[in-house]
């Protein structure tokens, strides 16, 4: 088959409209450029906000440098005017030196818009049975160059450690990013500081009625099994739950083994069946000494898969792991249940590194703690994108599949009167997808 140039209003990414509709239903565009209008020079061509966006748009389209914005300024029949390379640069290059000031201003503009996405959400908002959960984990992102704070990491790589925070979605959607904690390579996994930093930015994103009564359940790995954290988490018990994993210790192992057999209650799968090879039970008396009022700490053993290695702690030919928590009222076999389900954060750190965080394209820390804003909002746009205008099975995509099945779909720009259609191809198994999504997204409300 021969190429041959010269084809008129043909438009590549056509399905990028989903996310430019999504943004501007959500607001961003508006609390962003709002947010950046302090870093607008006089007389200055494009908004600061816009430029920021377009970055975000490219990293969702799949790019992972500055210079991929170059994919939208080829269609600006889809995405409007884009700034040049060298506009995009010199903006990251100013907010990088304002440094805090321009992080703050970016998160504020993510909260807003986040709490408007939520509400127009109605039933798709993330909050099942009342309560938020926001799942902290590290990453580790290989540099392959010299970059400023890149170091050798646990797992005797080269590169960072960043700290993320990410909202689950549940069984029936994504996740959202709310916490990205720039940390050089060789960072602890259980440094307190950090995990309470981490959290306090997560709770910043979420709308203030969720700050309250419980309604947000923090829950991390062994990473956060700190005294320290677990203290500083149980200070604000009247306003957050959380369900941290334990080392299990030389103490937790010895009160492992005198729980008698009557006191395990076998653990139960997401569909509430009972499979057998696994069981959980409460420990308390003096294993709990020094650790805050009101901490439940549970443990589960369970049969290890063939092949696997048992560690010293474990007992009796099982595996056994421990959870702290200071929720009351439930189940032991169903707060083990929603601790396990933390392993769907590897789902979202696995999109994260698909959308932007497979390396740090920057040089300088403050410019990959910009780059890392970046990616937050390309991801952000990745979940609510789905959760506004797509159903069914479709929702669950995650960014390559998206990318490939909606976004990069190619269409025709039809001009009628006064009327612009974008046309896409009817043979595509996936249009009637995106124009369903299209007429969902025009029926929400605009914002303002």
């Amino acid at each position: 088959m021969a190429g041959r140039g010269g084809g008129r209003a043909v438009v590549s990414q056509a399905g990028g409209v989903l996310l430019v509709e999504t943004v501007r239903k959500a607001g961003l565009d508006t609390a962003i450029s709002a947010a950046l209008a302090p870093w607008r020079k006089p007389r200055a061509v494009h908004d600061p906000g816009k430029v920021l966006l377009d970055v975000a748009l490219a990293v969702a389209l799949g790019g992972d440098c500055l210079a991929d914005v170059g994919m939208l300024r080829a269609e600006p029949a889809v995405f409007g005017t884009v700034a040049s390379d060298p506009t995009v640069s010199r903006l990251i290059g100013s907010l990088a030196a304002s440094s805090e000031k321009a992080l703050a201003a970016i998160r504020a503009a993510r909260a807003e818009a986040r709490a408007r996405v939520w509400k127009v959400g109605q039933g798709k908002a993330p909050d099942t049975g009342g309560t938020v959960t926001v799942d902290l984990d590290g990453v580790l992102v290989v540099a392959h160059s010299e970059k400023e704070d890149a170091a050798p990491t646990w797992k005797r790589t080269y590169g960072h450690h960043p700290l993320m925070g990410f909202i689950d979605h549940g069984p029936g959607g994504t996740g959202e990013p709310v916490a990205a904690l720039l940390r050089p390579g060789n960072a602890g996994s259980n440094t307190t500081t950090d995990h309470i930093t981490a959290t306090r930015l997560a709770l910043a994103q979420l709308p203030k009625r969720y700050r309250r009564g419980r309604r947000t359940l923090i829950r991390t790995d062994s990473a956060g099994g700190t005294h320290d954290f677990v203290a500083w988490l149980a200070r604000r018990g009247r306003w957050l739950s959380y369900s941290v994993g334990m080392t299990v210790t030389e103490a937790i192992h010895q009160h492992v083994l005198k729980v008698s057999a009557s006191a395990w209650t076998p653990a139960v799968e997401t569909d509430g069946e009972i499979r057998g090879g696994a069981w959980v039970a409460e420990l308390t008396g003096d294993v709990l000494n020094g650790w805050p009022k009101g901490m439940r700490l549970i443990a589960r053993k369970e049969r290890p898969h063939p092949g696997a290695q048992l560690r010293i702690t474990d007992a009796g030919g099982m595996r056994i792991t421990c959870f702290a928590t200071n929720t009351a009222g439930l189940p032991i076999a169903a707060l083990e249940l929603r601790h396990r389900l933390r392993a769907r954060a590897e789902d979202r750190i696995r999109a994260a590194r698909a959308t932007g965080l497979r390396n740090l394209p920057l040089h300088t820390t403050a410019q990959n703690r910009i780059w890392l804003e970046i990616v937050q909002i390309a991801l952000d746009l990745l979940a609510w994108m789905p959760m506004l205008a797509l159903t069914g099975p479709a929702q669950l995509w995650e960014p390559r599949r998206l990318l490939l099945r909606l976004f990069t779909t190619a269409g025709q720009l039809v001009t009628t009167g006064r009327r612009r259609i974008l046309r896409l191809a009817r043979h595509w198994p996936w249009t009637h997808v995106i124009t369903d999504a299209l007429e969902r997204l025009a029926l929400l409300p605009n914002p303002g």
